[in-house]
């Protein structure tokens, strides 16, 4: 496999992404949109999740096809942020036809990043004025790093942040991730600043830095704390259902397995949306699909290395990859 044209979700054709972000709350959103509708799974492995609609995803339910998917800071508070993005939509004649009523279908979900030091200290929520610019955001080129709902982000640490890759397939499907990473756990491997997604590095997209020669984590119970969670979307144009894309979803948390040490965890609501464009028929549905779901794995891991390799400090914050090891 090789990386896409711009090495993030959007070489996925179809796909748009916005952020948003305000630093003096050091917190912001993301959200995933479309032209059309798209199908849409998900999965969660952690052990304090927070999410909106998510049931809706299932394979036995009646909609099955969302407008947009939101990733936020906030904790809770965050999931209004998906408010403020179906309310752009509906304007723009977008959302499930309900007798006569459009109703944007936005899935949502969230990390903690409220004891990051940032201005919490407000008396209405802003959550759905950031998911409102966010989506007015959307492009074809989002940034990379403390933007969108990775602008608060930390790892056990250092600074977290918002990544994306993509990769193409030699059977021709484009196969992408985003994804904010706030884990409770370690992205780095080594005492050069190593990801423990380097394996799966293409084209020394993270540095290049190679595999630690001394992989096994240190001191970890000394960095335990609650301030976690990764969320991601992966994405195809290969034409899945729901099922299949749930499927996906859930082989692309071996992603985060993959990078993050530990993942997964009862602090951590780890979570991944899979979301497919429908541009290209399966041709195969039985090793396609395993093809595809291989590769998302893959490329979350790459994104999320690349969320933290792309990430800034902020004073009185923890350390950002490039601070320590950017001079290799």
């Amino acid at each position: 496999m090789t990386p896409g044209q711009r090495n993030l979700i959007t070489d996925v054709s179809g796909f748009r992404v916005g952020h948003a972000q305000d630093a003096h709350l050091r917190s912001g959103t993301s959200v995933l949109v479309a032209d059309q509708p798209f199908t849409a799974g998900v999965h969660i492995m952690g052990g304090a999740p927070g999410t909106r609609e998510t049931q809706l995803l299932t394979p036995d339910r009646m909609v099955q096809q969302v407008d947009a998917l939101v990733l936020s800071g906030g904790s809770a508070f965050g999931l209004a942020a998906a408010d403020g993005v179906a309310d752009g939509l509906r304007k723009a004649g977008r959302g499930f036809n309900a007798a006569g009523h459009l109703v944007p279908i936005v899935p949502a979900a969230i990390l903690f990043d409220l004891a990051n030091g940032g201005d919490k200290n407000w008396s209405d929520n802003p959550y759905p004025t950031l998911g409102v610019a966010a989506l007015a955001d959307a492009s074809l080129d989002p940034a990379l790093g403390s933007v969108g709902a990775g602008a608060g982000a930390t790892t056990a640490d250092l600074v977290g942040g918002f990544g994306s890759a993509s990769a193409t397939l030699e059977s021709g499907y484009t196969v992408g991730a985003m994804v904010a990473a706030n884990p409770l756990g370690s992205v780095v491997a080594g005492d050069a600043g190593q990801f423990w997604a380097a394996p799966w590095e293409l084209e020394d997209e993270f540095g290049g830095l190679g595999n630690s020669p001394s992989p096994a984590p240190q001191g970890l119970r000394t960095k335990l704390n609650p301030q976690a969670t990764t969320i991601a979307i992966v994405a195809t144009d290969a034409a899945l259902d729901q099922a299949a894309c749930t499927r996906m979803a859930t082989a692309a948390h071996d992603g985060m397995a993959r990078s993050i040490v530990p993942s997964h965890t009862l602090f951590d609501g780890d979570l991944v949306f899979a979301a497919s464009s429908g541009a290209r028929a399966i041709s195969d549905p039985v090793l396609d699909p395993i093809e595809i779901g291989h590769t998302a794995a893959s490329v979350l891991a790459r994104a999320i290395a690349r969320a933290i390799y792309h990430a800034t400090s902020w004073p009185d914050g923890p350390p950002a990859w490039q601070d320590l090891y950017g001079r290799h």
